[in-house]
């Protein structure tokens, strides 16, 4: 028993797991009685200036957000996120079961009908998620649980996407983030990662369960990460003859290293693997995957877990009593009041309100009230005012941090369009709701429009000599570039 209390409420129990960026823990919700698995990380751990662990909080923060959009069975669910003293703590659901790798290990051989069942659960959480979108990049059997029903639950959705702020270089402890043997190519390079990035991951992991190994192995970091961009892959049937051809074919196009060779995204490879599914029989035991196909929607096991915590008594719920009858109205003899409109809302407390939720970090409080509140602002001070400009820049700016860049790109090319028609292209305010756009457009995963937009940018910061601007944008077109060219 640690004692220690999380965020006021969440009392450590049990370590779980132990990474080089953190600890999970099993822990107590106090507020809400029930077990909860919390996850430790430490920014102050890496080395560099002070403003990096900074960012890695409102980054960690604002994923952890966007994370919680998503929802979808096969994921487990975020509760809360935040700091703790020195620590970034993430509460998840506990899911009871075992880590695919531990069912690996249990099971050798693995079934290759389990490990179909597990890919096929795991497509449809991969299309839920990239539908986001949001690119897992670190797919991985520690990652993924096997509950006692045979369901598959993926964990640390947006963790590695937080910590891989920049892939273009290693961390300060001399290994890449993620993790190399399930790293795709375009990754290990630093190049722009998205849905085909985990799609890569996925035939890794079908390659191991099918082996027993994974296909690309080493004694150091570097040297698995040059097999993954130099050598190809060993088919599985090699090892294994009894898998389905068809099966080691979508393997091999899994692992494609050129990422346009790969399946077009998570609904072909599951209908790839549909024939393969099992249709009918009865599942061989606990924590058997083919269970979700064998018989949907059944009920658990006899041995299942059951509830730990007692439920209470229904309380009885008394109709309610019956309505006293009607009484007709009286016509009025002369016509009713006028009823007066609402007050329009008052701009200037909502512009404290907002700055008030920014300080504590409430980002979808103040863009309902920012979004809200602009055109009433717009009504009272004019569209083309200051005022409203700046609500709209502070709206825009908002929804970036919030993960909202579907909705922040159209506020960004207006708030520029608009500053470009009075200030000119080049004026350093167009130049930086430009930018903003490509970030968005990088992070919605339409890199050939970032790249245009990126390289429309670049002269204009080389003439106006914004060295550090200019080096910026090139590295992010040469990042781009990179993954195209893969």
């Amino acid at each position: 028993m640690n004692g220690r209390v999380i965020g006021g409420r969440y009392e450590l129990s049990t370590v779980i797991g132990q990474g080089g960026m953190g600890q999970v823990w099993t822990a107590y919700d106090g507020r809400l009685d029930r077990r909860v698995a919390v996850k430790l990380f430490r920014p102050a751990s890496l080395t560099g200036p002070a403003t990096a662990a900074d960012e890695l909080r409102r980054r960690f923060v604002r994923e952890c957000r966007v994370t919680a959009q998503v929802d979808h069975p096969g994921l487990v669910t975020v509760h809360d996120a935040g700091s703790d003293d020195d620590d970034l703590y993430l509460v998840m659901q506990y899911v009871e079961g075992a880590d695919l790798a531990d069912h690996l290990a249990e099971h050798d051989p693995y079934p290759w009908q389990w490990a179909v069942s597990v890919a096929a659960q795991l497509c449809a959480v991969l299309a839920a998620v990239h539908a986001v979108p949001i690119v897992h990049r670190d797919l991985k059997p520690r990652n993924v649980m096997v509950r006692p029903d045979g369901t598959v639950t993926v964990l640390d959705l947006g963790v590695a996407s937080v910590l891989d702020s920049d892939t273009t270089r290693l961390t300060h402890t001399g290994s890449p983030i993620g993790s190399p043997a399930y790293m795709a190519p375009e990754q290990a390079m630093g190049g722009a990662v998205g849905p085909y990035t985990d799609l890569y991951a996925l035939g890794i992991l079908l390659h191991e369960l099918l082996s027993g190994n994974v296909p690309f192995a080493g004694s150091t970091a570097l040297g698995v990460l040059h097999r993954h961009l130099y050598e190809p892959p060993l088919p599985v049937r090699l090892l294994r003859p009894e898998v389905p051809e068809a099966l080691e074919a979508l393997v091999l196009r899994l692992l494609a290293k050129d990422p346009q060779h790969r399946p077009s995204g998570a609904h072909e490879v599951y209908e790839a693997l549909l024939p393969l599914l099992p249709a009918r029989g009865l599942p061989a035991g606990p924590l058997d995957p083919t269970r979700p196909f064998l018989r949907p929607h059944a009920p658990w096991p006899d041995h299942a877990p059951v509830a730990r915590v007692p439920v209470p008594a229904r309380v009885p719920i008394q109709a309610p009593a019956a309505p006293p009858p009607a009484v007709p109205p009286v016509p009025p003899a002369t016509p009713p009041p006028a009823v007066p409109s609402a007050a329009p809302p008052d701009v200037a407390a909502a512009v404290d309100e907002v700055k008030r939720l920014l300080g504590e970090g409430s980002l979808t409080q103040a863009v309902d009230i920012l979004g809200g509140i602009l055109p009433a602002a717009a009504a009272e001070h004019g569209e083309r005012s200051p005022v409203v400009r700046i609500l709209r820049k502070q709206y825009a700016t908002t929804l970036m941090d919030d993960g909202q860049y579907r909705r922040a790109l159209p506020e960004l090319r207006r708030l520029a369009d608009e500053r470009a028609a009075e200030a000119g292209p080049a004026d350093p305010q167009v130049l930086r709701f430009r930018l903003d756009a490509a970030l968005c457009l990088e992070q919605l995963g339409e890199a050939a429009a970032a790249l245009t937009e990126y390289q429309r940018l670049l002269p204009y910061h080389e003439n106006g000599g914004d060295q550090a601007g200019a080096f910026d944008i090139r590295r992010r077109i040469g990042n781009l570039q990179r993954a195209d060219s893969q």
